[in-house]
Parts: structure tokens; sequence; C-alpha cells
């Protein structure tokens, strides 16, 4: 699609903002006693921001504009954090991660796939030398250590042989070729050195100019004879829009150009201009600003007050305010956003600037020389507010000398700067934030954590690979009182909020709701470890691999587990994102006694997870991911106070089943005739994981099957004797996995609310009888 589409679709994505702000500002600000109408509202409005973002995210990955994707990118991050924003309001309305939206899709006329967490493509890009680099260096640690074998050379395909073949033969017969015209160069060359010193007549002289001139004039009126026949049938553009030519060609190549083109560096340095064109004035107004708050500071209060330190601000304390608090009303009332605020002044920039904007005519794409100008000038200010500082802070310091008769610098003993540097100095550093390892680089600890096995590469695998369909029978579970249990596209929508989104965008981690850990708990072959490859695959995060099988005798007693834990949470926090992964997590949390040192060793890291989560803030981008599929083994305090969000994947629906299936036998090389072969394979393998399904595939569809495919289509009966060999996931434990979930403070909330709602139906009844 052209740049002009891509503005287009900015452009209906910032109306469609628009409106929701304005819906917001009706809705959400005014207390509501109904939460089904609450449900309701926020599941509207968080299906419309998905739209948004979808609209936001193909704009900001396609535009070429530098200028553009920078107005884009704040309003882009804002959108993200205002989803989890609305998300955590309605896990707490409904006591529940999942929620069943399929009416409200079908009132705002929506499929289901508009419920897909999209991923922006800047969470790898922006980053991908870097990433590069830095599993270039991961697989030369590895390759060292023993720890990887070098990848085998697979043998070449027929095509490509004889590919490879023709291109060496060209290249040899190129090669003869110019050898021959050489030789011919160098005896043309002879007989004219020979023609040089006998000299040419005058008529053969003359013969040679008319013909080097007569040639010469004729292929410049045909080359303008095509130009003018190029710009008639509008292949080329006129002379004085030829630059716009060479750019349809750059923009229509390829993404890597395109990403050039993105990155292209202004050689104009307007922030020298700008300073010498508004120093002067700016650092005058931020004077005679400061000078009169001292006149008035000393017109209230009698003296002139404290020049604030550069650690609280510096002058930008001094014009700071504080707003009042608002007063809470009865009713649910949507929280505090720290992403509004941003939204509206994108909007309003989108106004000012691009939204009459001609895109169309604008082929190079080029910056708007104004737009750099506003966003240097907050640089230019702030270097010069700091120069104001030193000379305002001189000056009131011989004001208070001259004027007043105070001397600055001396205090009273035991004053309150003297106290607070002692209770500063008696504050305790917690373990797990002091640095153990200062004459240390981050290099060394990175190659020793890789060396040692902790720091692993992570699988090459998206969320979108995470397969499976939505369960259509949800709707008819809701009046049941069961709580709902995620289908897989539940799954790929919570790990998408809670895991990627917050770990690819510093932005969104910082300001949205804060989820350090995450747990996933199901039967061993639903995808729990993939979920974790897929993180990380998705924003570029390193994976550290903490499973007890994993760490046993590397750093025992509780001084090597402060070490680890303090060399993970260091490289963690430099090399962000970072994803720690804990393995069997429940292992940790038992509730039997220790029976040998590596188990004793296992829990005494669960007991430091709490520190290791308490040392992480909102700047980190570093994410704890345990895994489990015994959860109901450990117990239930600890486990949860470590894991903040716990989603529950349970074995795959028909629907799921079906997909899966039909996805694996595909990417094996198999196909099914019919569609009915497929469905049977769906209803018999009920109750088996999807781990199950791909290995009967991949066991069934071996390279001999595959040859003889041709003439023996493939059977059910072949994958369902195959699959007779595995252990499904019985129904009671299934039942125990829900059970262990309904006492966790979620599923706890949610029986709460039930039991409200049923005693106050009852007593409705009552009343009517």
């Amino acid at each position: 699609m052209s740049q002009a589409t891509y503005c287009k679709m900015w452009a209906d994505a910032q109306k469609d903002l628009d409106v929701l702000l304005q819906k917001e500002r009706e809705e959400f600000l005014q207390p509501e006693t109904n939460l089904e109408k609450v449900s309701k509202m926020l599941a509207t409005s968080y299906i419309q921001y998905l739209e948004v973002f979808r609209k936001l995210a193909a704009a900001y990955d396609h535009l070429l504009h530098r200028q553009k994707r920078a107005a884009i990118r704040p309003v882009l991050d804002s959108v993200m954090g205002r989803i989890l924003e609305i998300k955590r309001e309605m896990v707490k309305v409904e006591n529940s991660e999942c929620q069943c939206l399929d009416d409200i899709l079908m009132e705002l006329n929506r499929p289901l796939e508009d419920i897909e967490i999209p991923i922006p493509k800047y969470f790898i890009e922006e980053n991908l030398e870097v990433l590069r680099e830095r599993e270039k260096t991961l697989d030369e640690i590895l390759l060292n250590a023993g720890l990887q074998e070098q990848e085998p050379v697979e043998a070449m395909a027929l095509p490509e042989a004889i590919k490879l073949i023709q291109v060496a033969e060209r290249a040899r017969q190129g090669r003869s070729r110019a050898v021959f015209m050489r030789r011919i160069y160098l005896e043309e060359n002879r007989t004219t050195k020979q023609e040089e010193q006998t000299g040419p007549s005058p008529d053969d002289a003359a013969t040679r100019i008319q013909k080097v001139w007569r040639g010469y004039a004729q292929r410049k009126r045909t080359e303008k004879m095509r130009e003018e026949e190029m710009i008639f049938l509008g292949i080329i553009l006129p002379p004085h829009l030829e630059g716009t030519g060479s750019f349809r060609k750059r923009a229509g190549t390829a993404k890597a150009l395109q990403g050039d083109v993105q990155e292209r560096q202004d050689e104009v340095s307007f922030k020298e201009k700008l300073r010498e064109s508004e120093g002067a004035h700016i650092k005058e107004t931020l004077q005679d600003q400061i000078s009169q708050c001292f006149t008035e500071c000393r017109h209230i209060t009698g003296r002139f007050p404290d020049y604030p330190p550069e650690k609280a601000g510096g002058s930008k304390a001094i014009f700071s305010e504080k707003t009042p608090e608002q007063e809470e009303d009865e009713g649910w009332k949507m929280g505090p956003s720290n992403f509004l605020s941003i939204l509206e002044e994108g909007s309003s920039q989108f106004k000012v600037f691009w939204q009459n904007r001609d895109n169309e005519s604008d082929f190079l794409q080029d910056h708007d020389p104004e737009l750099i100008k506003e966003g240097e000038r907050e640089e230019v200010e702030e270097e010069i507010r700091v120069q104001v500082c030193e000379l305002m802070e001189e000056k009131l310091r011989n004001l208070k000398l001259h004027v007043d008769g105070e001397k600055v610098g001396t205090q009273k003993k035991g004053g309150k700067a003297e106290k607070a540097g002692k209770a500063s100095a008696k504050k305790k550093i917690p373990e797990m934030e002091r640095d153990l390892t200062p004459d240390r680089t981050i290099d060394s600890l990175y190659q020793e954590l890789a060396e040692g096995g902790l720091l692993i590469k992570a699988r090459a695998v998206n969320l979108s690979d995470y397969i499976g369909n939505y369960d259509c029978l949800r709707s008819s579970l809701r009046g049941t009182g069961a709580q709902p249990l995620p289908s897989a596209p539940d799954v790929r929508q919570l790990v998408a909020l809670y895991g990627i989104l917050p770990l690819g965008s510093q932005m969104v981690h910082e300001n949205a709701p804060l989820v350090k850990s995450l747990l996933l708990a199901g039967p061993a072959g639903v995808g729990k470890k993939m979920l974790v490859h897929a993180i990380c695959t998705e924003t570029g995060a390193n994976l550290f691999n903490l499973t007890p099988s994993n760490i046993a005798g590397k750093y025992p007693g509780k001084e090597g587990l402060l070490m680890m834990l303090h060399m993970v949470l260091k490289v963690g926090k430099e090399l962000q994102p970072s994803v720690v992964w804990i393995g069997d997590t429940e292992k940790m949390f038992s509730k039997a006694a220790p029976k040998g040192e590596e188990e004793m060793n296992s829990k005494r890291l669960g007991k430091m997870l709490p520190q290791f989560l308490k040392a992480l803030k909102p700047k980190d981008r570093v994410l704890l991911v345990g895994t489990t599929a015994r959860p109901f083994e450990a117990n239930m305090g600890p486990f949860c106070k470590v894991y903040q969000k716990i989603i529950l994947i349970s074995r795959p629906d028909y629907t799921s089943r079906f997909a899966l299936w039909k996805h694996f036998i595909l990417q094996n090389g198999g196909a099914f005739s019919s569609l009915e072969n497929l469905s049977c394979l769906a209803q018999l393998s009920d109750g088996f994981t999807q781990g199950h399904i791909l290995d009967v595939v991949q066991t069934v569809l071996s390279e001999l099957r595959l040859l003889q495919m041709p003439r023996k289509p493939l059977k059910t009966v072949e994958f369902a004797t195959s699959l007779a060999r595995h252990i499904p996931v019985y129904k009671e434990e299934q039942e125990t996995f829900e059970a262990w979930y309904a006492k966790t403070p979620l599923g706890r909330a949610w029986s709460t609310a039930l039991a409200e709602r049923e005693a106050e139906e009852g007593k409705a009844k009552k009343g009517k009888k």
C-alpha cells in the first residue's frame, strides 16, 4: 500500500480515538452502581481501543516520514497502556481473567479475530542490529562451552545444485569472452597507433568527426523522444518532480530499504540555529520568571525562599503546582490513568500539524523544519535552564546576604539536613539491591551465566504459532455459575497483555499496571514452555533458565543462590528486556519436607523470590515467568504471593483440536482428502493435548510415509493407532486443576461475588412472594 493509504489509516485511527476520549469523559468519570452496565462499557471500549491500536501499529510500521512516526509513537504506546488499564478494571469488576465478548462483538459488527492483540513490529526492528550481535555472541559462548553443537550443513537440493553450476559456467564463459575481447582491443589499438604514426588523410579525419557528431546528436534526440513519451504515458514524472521518481523506486523495492529511509539522519543542525536565534530570549525569560517568584515569596513570607536543589528539579520545582485530590463518589468509577493526558496531547498535535497536510504531493516524505524546531526547543530550554539555575542561585545568595542579612551555607547543629543525612546513612540496603560484583563487567557476567547454562537461547517461535480457536460453548456456560477458563485465543491475549506489550515498550512498562510475575499452569503438553519462548521471540528478550533441575549443584547454599540471583538481576536489567523462567516451579513451594540438598536449595530460592521481585522497579523490563504441571502440590499462600498473574491453560476443545490436526499435518508435508477425516480425528483426540497431537503427526508422517502418500493416501486409523499409545488428560485431572484455581485469590473473589449475587437474587425472589 502507498504512503497516502497509511496516512489515511492514521487519520482514521485519530478520529476513532477522539470519539473514544469523548466517550470516556461522559461515561467513565461518572459513578455507576450497575456492574453489568460497567462490564459492557469496559468491554466496548476495550474492543474499540484494540481497533485503534491495530491501525496505529500498521501506520507506524509502514510510514517512512520520521516526524510522522515520532508523532504516532507516543500515541501508540499510550493506547497500549490504556488497553492494559481497561483490562485491569475488567478483571476487577468480573473477577475473572477472561471475559465473554461475543455479544459486544455482534453489536459492533466485528469478527472474533478483532480481539486478537496485535504485536508491533518495532519491538524487534528498532533493536535488530543489537539483537543479532547478541545472538552471535551467545552462539560463540555456547559453542566454546560445548553446550551447543555446530549446525550440520544440509545437503543441497537438486535445483540449487543446477543453479550453482549454471552460475559457475556462465562466469567461466564471461571470463573467456573478456580475454577474447581484450585481444581484439589490443589488436585494434596496435592498428590505431600505426595509423597515428603515418597520420590519417584529411578526408578520413573529416569522416570520423562527422560520424562521432551525428551519432551523439541522434542519441540525444532519441533520449528526448523517449523521455517525452514516458512522461505522456505517466510512467515517469516531469523533470521538476524527477526526485520523486527515485523515491518511488526506493519505496517500492524492499522492506530493508524502507528501514533505511525511516532512519535517515538530517544533516542540518536545527538545535544550533535555534540556540543562536532564540537562546538569549529564553534565558532572559527564565531569569525574569524566577526573579518574580523570589519577589512574590518574600512579599508573602517575609524572606527569600531556599533555592531547590537540582535533584528536586531545580527551577522546575519553583513553577510546579500540586493538584487537589478529587473527592470519591459512591459506586464504580474508572481509576486514574497515566495515558489519557498523552492521548489528548497527541490528538491535539495531530489536528494542528498533520490533519490538513497534503500527503499525496509529499513524495519524498521529507522533514518539516518547524516541527524539528519544536522538538529541539525543549532540549535547548533545558540546557539554558541549567545555566540560568547557577546564575539565579548565586543571585539569591547575594540577595539573602545583602537584603535579609542571612548567611547562606551555615546551618544549626542537628538541623533537618543533618538528620536526613543520618537517616539515609542508617537506612539498610536490601540484599538483592546491593552490588555484589562491583569489579566485574556485564560481559563477564553474561558469559558466566551462559557457560553455566542459566542463560539459554530462546527458540524462534511466534505467539501466533500457538494454534487454537474460540470456544463456541462458553457463552452457554455463563449462567451456570462456573468460572470461565481461558481458551487458546484467550491464552494468546493474556500472554500478549501481561508479557509481550510491557516488555516491548519502555513507556508502557513504566506507566501501565505493573506485572512483575506470571504463572502458566496446566497439564503437560499444553504449550507452556512454547509460550515462554514466544514472549522472548516477540520482544527480543534474554531468557534465563532457573528451573530447579537446571540450577542443581551450580550455586549451592544461601550465598551461592544470592550471587546467582544478583547476576541474573544485574545482567537482566542492563540488557533488558529479559525473561526469568522457572520450570516446575511448584517444587520451590512444595508442601512436603525437603529430602536432599537439591530440594533444600530449591526451597531457599523460592523464599528469595519475593526479594527478587521487590528489587524490580517499573523502569526494569524484567519478567518472572513460572510454569507448572502440578500446581496443587505447592503451598497456596507463598505461591500466590510470588506470582501476580495466574493463567490456567486447559486441554484443547474440539474446534482447537480440529485446527491443530489440520495445521500440524500440513506443516509436516501431509494432506487429507476430506475434512471429515479431520473432524473424526478431532473427536477421537478429546482429552489429548497439543503436545500429544504434534508427536503423533511427526511419528506417522515419516520420510518413507510421505514418499508413499501419492499412491497411498493418509487414513484416520494411522493417527488413531499412534494416538492410543499416549495417556490423555482425564476429566478427573482437569477437575483437579479447576479446583486448585478456585483457591487462588481471583478464584476466591469469583466465588465470593457469585455467593453475594445468589443471595441478592434470593432476597429479591422472597420480596416478590
